[in-house]
């Protein structure tokens, strides 16, 4: 059992496991959150989400076996996730963590593995307003006597004093493991081991070796009970998928998905928008939850976006167009907002506006992206009504 903390790079790193452990025969149960358009993306087995039928015989379980006992929603599907996978001859069962870590519903269950990602500002509300308060809540996912990889390179001290005192075999980011970049190809290092020769993951993006060193350090953690070879490991990061994390679709002008929602997240976007190479513009469109910090994230992608496309979010928590535009105002963006009634409209408005070089970027929530991927998919195959970009 492999349980995946962290404020961002989560997913990225569950797919990635999930994915080598696949090439390498294995059953694999996974299960992430949130979705991006059905919530069958949330429990999947040997790849593949599950069927709606499956999932309600779950839900009907959880829902007859608690009784008089309140759940909440992350809880219910925890648990029925849970459910499904009991019922199966699974291999191995990927757990990524909903919120903090500590108090987080899949901490129920003792990881013969945990992994942090990383560690950075955000659900302050609930998780604390420093890295020290967030990092403890994380590492709360750890096991005495067993492994936990840690993949941020400046863990809040709150993380290793944790680790300390419950006794965990604590892996660590340039002292345990790590990458070097070797031209077009890179290599893992870990304790004892070397793997060169590899190829860049399938997964775009400047941070996700470290992503995929985390996962091959968990794996080399637990190789004596899931040895995995290098085809496999090859073909499963040549092979891993996972929507809107820096996802580029194909076509004029350029479009980079992204669920980036929170500073750090913001960074490492602007990162890959600078990694990208020259475009003449990039137009953002961008809506957000307002309990989120707005303004932290306009500042870390200013210097990248050239027009920006603010969308209400009509969803509880949505924040509305000129919100945002009052952030990036704060933020020193001095002009170039445009706002929008929804996602889709400003998407539909950056396509008109870009020429055939330029680049749109969509980002700021998974509501965000999943509304834009959603029109996108609707204009593809002509449903009436639906925006097509100029």
């Amino acid at each position: 059992l492999f349980t995946v903390a962290g404020t961002n790079g989560k997913g990225s790193t569950c797919a990635m496991l999930e994915a080598i452990l696949l090439a390498a025969g294995y059953r694999v149960g996974l299960y992430t959150s949130p979705h991006l358009l059905r919530y069958n993306e949330r429990v999947r087995l040997d790849g593949v989400p599950l069927s709606d039928a499956r999932l309600c015989a779950a839900f009907e379980t959880v829902e007859r076996a608690r009784g008089e006992i309140t759940l909440t929603y992350f809880e219910f599907g925890t648990l029925a996730a849970w459910e499904i996978f009991a019922a199966e001859a699974l291999d191995a069962v990927i757990l990524e963590v909903g919120l903090g870590g500590r108090l987080d519903a899949v901490n129920a269950f003792d990881a013969d593995c945990a992994l942090l990602t990383s560690v950075g500002l955000d659900h302050t509300d609930y998780l604390g307003d420093t890295r020290e308060r967030i990092g403890y809540e994380k590492a709360g996912i750890f096991r005495g006597s067993r492994p936990a990889i840690v993949a941020d390179r400046d863990p809040p001290r709150s993380v290793l004093d944790h680790a300390g005192a419950v006794g965990v075999d604590l892996w660590l980011i340039g002292r345990d493991f790590g990458y070097r970049k070797q031209g077009q190809q890179w290599m893992f290092w870990g304790r004892g081991v070397r793997r060169g020769g590899l190829a860049p993951p399938a997964l775009r993006g400047e941070r996700q070796l470290a992503n995929a060193s985390a996962a091959l350090a968990a794996l080399d953690a637990l190789r004596a009970r899931l040895p995995v070879g290098m085809q496999d490991i090859r073909n499963g990061l040549a092979h891993v998928e996972l929507p809107a994390r820096f996802q580029v679709l194909p076509g004029r002008p350029t479009v980079v998905l992204d669920v980036a929602h929170n500073p750090q997240a913001a960074g490492v976007l602007a990162e890959n928008l600078a990694a990208m190479g020259f475009y003449p513009e990039t137009h953002a469109v961008f809506a957000m939850l307002r309990d989120k910090d707005v303004e932290g994230v306009c500042r870390a992608l200013k210097d990248r976006i050239s027009t920006w496309f603010a969308a209400d979010l009509s969803v509880p928590r949505g924040a509305g167009a000129q919100t945002l535009a009052d952030a990036l105002a704060r933020a020193g963006v001095g002009g170039g907002v445009i706002c929008c009634k929804n996602p889709l409209e400003a998407y539909a408005a950056a396509q008109k506006r870009a020429s055939e070089n330029d680049r749109i970027v969509v980002f700021g929530s998974f509501h965000t992206v999943a509304d834009v991927m959603q029109g996108i998919e609707a204009a593809r195959i002509g449903v009436p009504g639906a925006r097509r970009g100029s």
